[in-house]
């Protein structure tokens, strides 16, 4: 066994290496760019090293200042985790020339499977079912047009590097294959660094159902069963589990059976992945599964098969990579129970899951699961960090287990129900009523539920008149326990005539709150809310929703919802920009990737103005009302959020 390893990576993966590596006794070494200096990951190391600004081209992705930080700290091993530089065959080759062990798969296996297309072509030659499709090296618009007409639509275009989701269209029709595949190809090239593509048959109702394998340098290899991963937003993944729900003895047969029949065709060492699409348009039969892609690293669902398996998977990444067999033999690794993972974002999903940002300044996890059943909390932030816009935004992730499918949902949402996260807009309701959602809890799980579902799901009912009140509470931090924060703000003293009350103004959105609360004489407050609110008597504190102050603002928590309110400060100077409506601002930061307006153009209500590019993900703003666009922001522009990307003319007395 190694005697100490670098980790290539930051957040929650780092921290799950660092977690296994301890139990093991091998040392840790964290990288870290700028943003990442005060990190969970970077405390949890036994050392730590800087390897440049946030920017993940100057910091993470450098994988010659990587290998000259494993050197330095007298390393012998990489752990590369997901994403980053995990599947980088050139990165592979750097490890190894400086006589280190890159924890993963070999650099040949990595380039095998690195491209889509030529991974379904190795697929079909191991016997190994593919996706029909376009899968070869010609990239003419006029020629992937026309195989997609010989496929039929729809399609999906797709990038032959990468995944995550990016690079990737559905087209349901002809006349929209040129715009879907200018979108793709540019998405690709800004995730990838390869704007290439391969064209397949769209599946009606596919379910994304996934086998884990391992090998090691011995020629062994095994699977450790499936994931279903079918529940997804924008073609990335919300709510893993496994095993899949509906699996039949015949197609879990002969789906493993492929899967380690496509490992051993490569000679596969180390933890992989092996991904099928499956048309569950007629229930899960033998013969209607495809290869979709192999990820030739560890899964960010990889805790679901852990729960289900009792294998500690990045142990049997430190054992194999060091020179071991596999641990088990097929025989040996057995299935127990259900397991869940759902994937705690900064996003704000009414939006379109548009990426978030903030200082996460309340973040408290449950303590332990429901009875009969288990949970572990993977993440890498704590109260206090930030999100920033330099990484993806995921904040954890939430595992639980039980003996049956039904135990552990239920164990889901009850865990999904006691996190509270304040500070930057969170997934967590969208992720209860994705888990409460009929069909998703009848196992009936496709790749299109979110979308067919996603108005009810991202729907947030408006508060009610006792979230409004506990949210006033808090504003004057009454009953609030120990010091309060605002001595000013206090309801506590003593008033000869008539109770003590304080007059509090909260926004929710677009609504202005006025309410005004009384101490009374016995320790309770009474709540007056002018209309069309009612007055609200808390006669016990204990009763009222769990509500936390920050700065600005107080969020009142009532199950997964968080509520919101923003409590003005009446000293502050009203921010005159943003009060009338004759300006577009930038709803995360990001680039202008593309403009397709200019100033003086008159343009109407839903009118595609401008592509930003945040996170590797393009999104596009479109026109909020019709007008004449006075001033648009410039193409390759860097903006923050909240910066003007278009201004239109005041078009008043015209």
């Amino acid at each position: 066994m190694f005697g100490k390893i670098l980790i290539a990576n930051r957040g929650e993966i780092a921290c799950r290496v660092i977690r296994t590596a301890r139990k093991l006794g091998v040392r840790t070494v964290a990288v870290y760019s700028d943003a990442d200096a005060k990190a969970l990951h970077v405390e949890m190391a036994d050392e730590a090293v800087h390897i440049g600004p946030s920017p993940v081209g100057e910091s993470y992705l450098r994988g010659d200042k990587i290998v000259a930080a494993a050197l330095a700290t007298g390393a012998e091993a990489i752990h590369p985790g997901y994403g980053f530089l995990s599947e980088n065959p050139d990165f592979v080759d750097q490890v190894t020339a400086a006589g280190l062990v890159f924890i993963g798969p070999s650099a040949a296996s990595i380039r095998a499977m690195g491209l889509k297309d030529a991974a379904k072509r190795l697929m079909e030659t191991a016997g190994v079912p593919v996706v029909p499709g376009y899968h070869g090296e010609a990239q003419e618009i006029v020629l992937l047009a026309s195989k997609a007409r010989e496929i039929g639509y729809p399609v999906l275009i797709k990038a032959r590097a990468g995944g995550g989701g990016k690079g990737m269209r559905r087209v349901d029709h002809p006349d929209d294959f040129s715009e879907a595949l200018s979108g793709a190809r540019r998405e690709a090239k800004a995730a990838f660094g390869d704007d290439r593509v391969l064209v397949e048959k769209y599946v009606d109702k596919p379910r994304h159902i996934e086998v884990q394998v391992f090998g090691d340098n011995f020629g062994n290899a095994v699977h450790l069963y499936e994931r279903d991963c079918s529940a997804q937003r924008r073609h990335q993944k919300v709510i893993e589990e496994a095993p899949a729900p509906g699996m039949t003895p015949a197609l879990r047969k002969a789906m493993t059976e492929a899967a380690v029949k496509a490992a051993k065709a490569i000679n596969y060492s180390g933890a992989g992945t092996i991904e099928f699409i499956v048309d569950a348009s007629q229930g899960l039969k033998a013969d209607r599964f495809w290869f979709m892609e192999m990820n030739t690293r560890l899964q960010v669902e990889h805790p679901v098969t852990e729960m289900v398996t009792g294998v500690d998977l990045v142990e049997w990444q430190l054992r194999v990579a060091s020179g071991e067999k596999l641990p088990k033999t097929q025989g040996d690794i057995a299935l127990a129970g259900h397991a869940f993972e759902a994937r705690l974002y900064a996003e704000d999903a009414a939006k379109g899951f548009l990426p978030a940002t903030g200082t996460l300044h309340h973040l408290k996890f449950p303590d332990a699961a429901t009875e009969g059943a288990a949970m572990r909390i993977e993440t890498g932030v704590r109260a206090g960090d930030a999100i920033s816009p330099f990484y993806d935004p995921m904040i954890a992730k939430l595992v639980v287990h039980g003996k049956d499918r039904a135990t552990a949902l239920g164990a889901l949402r009850e865990a999904l129900a006691r996190t509270e996260v304040a500070g930057s807009t969170v997934n967590t309701a969208f992720l209860a009523a994705l888990a409460a959602d009929a069909d998703f809890a009848a196992g009936d799980v496709d790749t299109g539920l979110i979308g067919r579902h996603q108005e009810a799901l991202t729907a947030i009912p408006a508060p009610g008149d006792k979230t409004i009140a506990a949210a006033a509470l808090a504003a004057t931090d009454a009953g609030a326990p120990g010091p309060v924060a605002d001595p000013w703000s206090t309801l506590s003293g003593y008033a000869h005539f008539h109770a003590l009350a304080r007059r509090i103004r909260l926004h929710y959105r677009e609504e202005n709150i006025l309410a005004r609360v009384s101490a009374r004489p016995d320790g309770r407050f009474q709540v007056a809310l002018e209309a069309p609110h009612d007055a609200v008597n808390t006669h016990d504190l204990r009763t009222m929703p769990h509500a936390v102050r920050w700065p600005g603002h107080v969020t009142v928590f009532e199950g997964a919802v968080g509520y919101t309110f923003t409590v003005p400060d009446p000293l502050a100077k009203a921010d005159e920009a943003g009060a009338a409506s004759g300006s577009l601002r930038a709803p995360m930061p990001g680039l202008v990737k593309l403009v397709r307006a200019a100033a003086g153009d008159a343009v109407i209500k839903g009118q595609p103005l401008l592509i930003l590019e945040a996170m590797k993900m393009e999104h596009m703003i479109a026109a909020p009302h019709d007008g004449v666009i006075a001033e648009i922001a410039t193409e390759g522009a860097q903006v923050s959020d909240g910066t003007v990307l278009v201004r239109f003319a005041d078009t008043e007395g015209s």
